[in-house]
């Protein structure tokens, strides 16, 4: 009973800090040139209409005949010029805006990194300040640019997208909507110029836009969403008793490696998001990596790693001790994990014979206490 009493006193608390905030909507676009900057340029003309304070705090046509044109009309609060390395450079003003304090603003690009100089690194962050300080956002990104889908995406297209926003701001939005195309109306848009200039677009057929790299996105994108309002139904549409028992705990074993950790905590994030739940991630520390022996690249790629914790929301652990195996035992016990996400064990000669002995017993042991175990290639 105390445990369904928390809950509803923090659902009632959650509802009080959402009614202070301001409303979040997010286009979602599969690749370039779907339509999202003109579908958010439509409906400010729409609310502006009605009645509606809305103001274009960024907009970026990237020189698109309609797009420019659709912004006629809309009140636009001038850019603040910055001064970068001998050259002017224009970014969204924050400042500005906040002052001013329009019921609704349209903020372009949301995966996009400011010039160093301004109030935040990521214009998310912006957004976010924007909402907190009770001001409607209408902004758009691309399924590419969340941190989660990044590794698919490369798989997908073989590009590693580097502006990147963490699932945590998706999760805020009060509405998700997909700007959907089919391929072939896509690549028509882009042979008729209306996505890049002539001399891009053979470039951009032979690369990004294969028909085959459209179709895996366009699926991702609809994944996406549809996951996004199933999440939303789940939170706030069906009242908390019918709400599934939140048992599902996840658990990532990390190491200092450059790459792997990332995609085992991306996928430790998805699992979570899908049963509702945190993750927690551990990284154990043994004597060769103490702080006194591990060298600087190591010790960056791990402060990477626990930063990208951080961003989705879950709960970094680093534990000292000599056995790897062990420790994750023991935290697995603690916290009662049922799914523990990691990377392909590495047996190395000589004593590859003692290594895979250790690994069997840790599989007993995870049967034993009825985890789950996902390697992730």
């Amino acid at each position: 009973m105390a445990n369904e009493d928390t809950n509803n006193v923090q659902h009632f608390l959650n509802l009080i800090r959402r009614s202070q905030r301001g409303k979040f909507k997010i286009y979602i676009g599969m690749i370039a040139g779907v339509g999202k900057t003109y579908r958010m340029l439509q409906e400010a003309h729409e609310l502006l209409n009605s009645g509606l304070d809305v103001q274009i705090g960024y907009v970026e046509t990237h020189g698109r005949a309609g797009t420019e044109e659709m912004l006629k009309g809309l009140p636009v609060i001038p850019r603040k010029k910055i001064f970068y390395k001998g050259k002017e450079l224009e970014e969204m003003d924050l400042e500005a805006i906040l002052q001013m304090h329009p019921e609704l603003v349209i903020v372009d690009e949301l995966a996009h990194t400011n010039v160093e100089g301004c109030r935040n690194q990521k214009r998310w962050e912006d957004v976010m300040e924007l909402l907190d300080a009770g001001i409607n956002v209408v902004s758009a990104l691309n399924i590419q640019h969340i941190e989660t889908l990044n590794d698919e995406v490369k798989g997908i297209a073989g590009i590693e997208v580097k502006e990147r926003v963490p699932d945590k701001v998706l999760q805020e939005a009060d509405e998700v909507v997909n700007i959907d195309l089919t391929a072939e109306e896509l690549i028509t848009r882009l042979k008729a110029g209306k996505i890049y200039r002539p001399e891009k677009v053979q470039t951009a057929l032979n690369n990004f836009f294969k028909v085959e790299n459209i179709l895996q996105l366009r699926e991702l994108a609809l994944k996406e969403v549809a996951f996004r309002v199933e999440k939303k139904v789940e939170s706030e549409v069906l009242p908390i008793a019918a709400q599934p028992a939140r048992r599902e705990k996840i658990l990532a074993c990390i190491s200092s490696n450059e790459h792997t950790p990332r995609h085992i905590i991306r996928k430790a994030y998805r699992l979570a998001s899908r049963y509702s739940t945190t993750f927690i991630t551990l990284y154990v520390q043994t004597p060769k990596e103490s702080p006194d022996r591990i060298n600087l690249a190591d010790q960056r790629h791990l402060l990477n790693h626990f930063k990208l914790v951080t961003e989705l929301g879950g709960t970094v652990l680093q534990i000292p001790d000599e056995s790897i195996i062990d420790t994750i035992i023991k935290v697995c016990k603690e916290n009662q994990i049922t799914t523990i996400c990691m990377g392909h064990p590495a047996f190395k000669l000589p004593g590859a014979y003692f290594g895979i002995l250790k690994y069997k017993k840790f599989l007993k042991a995870l049967s034993d206490l009825r985890i789950d175990l996902i390697i992730i290639a």
